[in-house]
């Protein structure tokens, strides 16, 4: 396979799994693993991938990655977290949702659920829900960002204050080593912190790939969380900065 085309499926895999592994392209394209690093570094070196350890990821820095994109990147263990946030949250809840591809997962299994109340910021969640009769659905108000339907800013985060919610399930951007939750726009923050003000209980919906990624805005920290829901083990260090803060990991399978 000539390299340029092989380099097109590995942006492909990159995008649809959040990171591709030397050795695993290695072996699936039959090639040295010389060949492979070659590969990486042309994609890196053009800005389409980012090296990391043993393989390279989709770049995160400053800008995030598009929605539609985003949506299809470790879509499996998004659904896995999905299904167990979801089972945690009890019918006649009254609960917060924020923007973000695992946050609208999350949606999507509680579709069939009884009696919810639910707020959110994020247009794609009200889709998800609209069609279920027994779930009152309250948008807060703001400015639309056309990118992702999310509902943003100062005005966004001041409606949240009228409420108390049983739980907030709050996505990220990124997942620093110190347990703090990041992201890309300053006005998505706010409103984010509003909610855990807000909120009795937060849960955190945040895959394996934002443990891998970067951005410059702090919205809250694990401390804050009564649960993390993610699809593989935390870091050992975090693991034990979640302990000594009573915030429980759901891991892997479940």
């Amino acid at each position: 396979m000539a390299s340029s085309f092989r380099q097109a499926e590995i942006l492909d895999l990159a995008r649809r799994d959040g990171r591709v592994s030397v050795d695993d392209l290695a072996h699936r394209f039959d090639v040295t693993v010389q060949t492979i690093r070659r590969d990486l570094s042309d994609l890196s070196g053009t800005g389409r991938l980012e090296r990391v350890h043993g393989g390279a990821v989709v770049p995160s820095g400053v800008t995030n990655i598009e929605y539609e994109e985003r949506r299809r990147l470790n879509d499996e263990g998004k659904r896995n977290i999905a299904r167990r946030c979801a089972a945690a949250i009890p019918d006649g809840a009254s609960l917060f949702m924020d923007i973000g591809t695992t946050t609208e997962a999350v949606a999507r299994e509680l579709a069939g659920r009884e009696n919810l109340l639910v707020v959110t910021n994020n247009l794609n969640v009200v889709d998800a829900l609209r069609h279920n009769p027994s779930c009152r659905i309250v948008v807060a108000g703001g400015e639309v960002r056309r990118s992702d339907g999310g509902i943003v800013g100062a005005f966004t985060a001041d409606f949240l204050l009228n409420f108390r919610f049983d739980c907030a399930v709050l996505s990220c951007s990124a997942l620093d080593a110190d347990g703090d939750l990041l992201d890309f726009d300053p006005q998505e923050a706010v409103v984010s912190r509003a909610a855990v003000s807000r909120a009795r209980a937060v849960m955190v919906v945040a895959d394996r790939l934002k443990f891998q990624r970067k951005a410059p805005i702090r919205l809250g920290s694990l401390r804050d969380a009564a649960v993390l829901f993610t699809d593989a083990p935390i870091p050992p260090a975090l693991a034990v900065l979640c302990e000594g803060w009573g915030t429980r990991v759901e891991a892997g399978e479940g």
